[in-house]
């Protein structure tokens, strides 16, 4: 472990001490979405994205979505769960057409559900949804074969690729830790 991860004793902001041990933090862990650029078309026409905590390790990722009307995303599986905190506009799951979501909803999703995402067409705006996933999507196409995964590796795959493509530059998100082998003395 090295010294910016090693558990220390926690105190109050006064310096009093506290019956438990924290990791020490130098600063928050924060992005201001409205920084981030908006990386279009990346999971199909009018699906564009800002990453914001893409954790590889913990295989969770928070994304701001952008949906054009009209737009799509396929069939999926869910291996966690997800939270989706819907912005602006309105969606639904083609499966459940009767219960939209448009702006101030919330709607959780246990893992091993499966749905398809659309957006009306006649949608007068953008739809602006935060999802909060855990494990992955798993993709499948309309006969119902595989098609991909979708999971917290892929985005940042995708957030990289894309932002060369469009000529965006590096995008900053909160990332987490990174696996390794050390000792205690390293």
């Amino acid at each position: 472990m090295t010294a910016a991860t090693t558990p220390a004793p926690a105190t109050t902001a006064n310096g009093n001490p506290l019956p438990l041990l924290a990791l020490p933090q130098g600063e928050l862990l924060t992005i201001n979405e409205g920084d981030t650029p908006l990386i279009k078309d990346a999971l199909g026409p009018g699906v564009h994205f800002k990453p914001l905590r893409l954790d590889l390790e913990q295989g969770e990722w928070v994304v701001q979505a952008t949906f054009a009307p009209g737009a799509r995303i396929p069939l999926h599986y869910h291996t966690g769960a997800v939270d989706a905190w819907t912005l602006s506009g309105s969606w639904h799951y083609e499966e459940y057409p009767d219960q939209p979501q448009t702006a101030g909803s919330y709607l959780y999703e246990p893992g091993a559900s499966v749905h398809t995402l659309y957006v009306p067409e006649d949608n007068t705006e953008d739809t602006v949804v935060h999802f909060r996933v855990s494990g992955a999507n798993v993709n499948f196409d309309e006969e119902g074969s595989f098609h991909s995964v979708l999971d917290a590796c892929m985005i940042a795959h995708l957030t990289t690729e894309l932002c060369e493509a469009q000529g965006i530059g590096p995008v900053d998100y909160v990332r987490g830790g990174f696996a390794a082998v050390k000792s205690d003395a390293s």
